[in-house]
């Protein structure tokens, strides 16, 4: 029986907006900066470290817990009023909040202050992502719904790829501070276009009913497992994900033996090119598979885990920079393809008024574990492991952290058949 027949809740049927593109393409771009914003202190993490003293857990925490853990809880009381407000404007002062404390990390002077303007960067992208998915679930119908997530996920290899190049390049030719203060203004920069041109969609359109208040939400997706499944799975992979992310660069210095420039050009290539494929991928396959039958938007990202460990393993333990970076790209593609199908998913446990608060309470789960947690845990076993490898600890600390990928296909594997009675069709 497929997931059609099994589907017990629907909800109202909705008009929906003309004209969707010009709104995601500039979605797209402000998460551009989101990523870009992340993503540059891996890059810049050697000179840091450097200038102010910093050691791996140090840098662990900078990567991880002091953006993460204002990021992933101030995300939920903040979608929540973006679903009884305005999701545009709510992403609008973010978005100048987070890149202006990017542009901060530059006049850091100790682990300290950065930790703190990291926070800030954490609360300002807090009310970035969950109201921009409910965003997009307006405009776009369920039936292609994962490749619009999918073309918005974009933001994350591409936003990534750009901080790696960007904070590379200006910290070798001027210095990792000026770095940061040019992609933070240049975020600013961007919030007066985005405003004009990002509209919420009329109330009338997105709810035909009373909207639900935040306990009766919370307790709907606390009532179906597949939620706990998906988000407890793409907490795992981001354990590794967001942990790979960051330290990579650390060891294509200190064991592939790259300099600044030439790291920051293997890395951005990887996050690209590897990752624009996987996130275009997984949202193509998504809507596919997904029309047959629900579970294939847990399974299909079970599948990409699974495929994904050998390449890893075998990049993480290369000797040759030329192999490492073949065997870095195929995974990096597998990586991002539960982007669509997840976040598709999540947004079809609950009817449309309630999307972005759902988002968050994913987000909530998946960035303070995954994003709070990977990074820190990657910095920290590799400082317990120096001792043993020396200069190695960081590579074995990667190849242990593997785990975290079978973990996560398991999880995800559970999630499909849940997901056939779970899901809250339109119509």
């Amino acid at each position: 029986m497929t997931e059609f027949a099994e589907s017990t809740a629907t909800a109202p049927a909705r008009a929906l907006p003309a004209k969707p593109g010009p709104v995601l393409a500039m979605l797209l771009l402000v998460y551009v900066f989101n990523f870009l914003d992340r993503q540059i202190l891996s890059i810049l993490a050697a000179p840091i470290q450097a200038d102010l003293g910093l050691s791996d857990t140090q840098m662990g925490l900078l990567g991880g817990i002091a953006f993460a853990l204002l990021y992933s809880t101030l995300a939920v009381p903040l979608a929540w009023l973006a679903d009884r407000t305005s999701r545009s404007w709510v992403i609008t002062v973010s978005l100048i909040g987070w890149s202006a404390f990017t542009a901060i990390c530059g006049f850091a002077q100790n682990f300290w202050s950065i930790f703190l303007a990291r926070l800030g960067v954490g609360v300002g992208e807090a009310g970035g992502v969950a109201p921009s998915y409910a965003i997009i679930g307006d405009y776009f119908p369920s039936s292609k719904r994962a490749f619009a997530l999918s073309i918005y996920s974009l933001g994350i290899p591409i936003g990534s790829a750009a901080g790696v190049l960007t904070g590379g390049y200006i910290a070798a030719t001027v210095d990792w501070r000026t770095a940061f203060l040019v992609v933070g203004l240049c975020g600013v920069a961007i919030a007066v276009p985005f405003r004009l041109v990002v509209k919420d969609v009329p109330r009338a359109q997105t709810q035909k009913s009373e909207r639900q208040g935040f306990g009766a939400i919370a307790r709907i997706l606390a009532a179906k497992p597949s939620f706990w499944f998906l988000s407890f799975g793409a907490a795992s992979s981001s354990m590794l994900g967001y942990g790979v992310a960051f330290w990579l660069p650390s060891l294509l210095q200190r064991s592939f033996g790259l300099d600044l420039v030439q790291t920051s050009h293997f890395f951005g290539a990887v996050l690209l090119f590897g990752g624009t494929v996987g996130v275009l991928l997984g949202g193509w396959a998504a809507d596919r598979l997904g029309g047959h039958d629900r579970a294939w938007y847990a399974w299909l990202p079970a599948l990409a885990f699974v495929a994904a460990l050998p390449f890893y393993g075998f990049g993480i333990v290369s000797q040759s920079v030329t192999v490492a970076f073949v065997l870095f790209l195929v995974p990096q593609a597998f990586a991002y393809i539960w982007l669509g199908p997840v976040l598709t998913a999540v947004q079809h446990l609950v009817a449309p008024d309630a999307r972005a608060t759902a988002s968050a309470l994913f987000l909530l789960i998946n960035n303070l574990i995954g994003l709070g947690g990977g990074i820190y845990a990657l910095g920290a076993l590799s400082d317990i492991l120096k001792p043993v490898y020396g200069d190695e600890a960081l590579r074995y600390s990667m190849l242990y952290a593997l785990v975290l990928y079978a973990v996560a296909a398991i999880l995800m594997g559970l999630a499909g058949r849940r997901l056939r009675r779970d899901w809250v069709a339109e119509g």
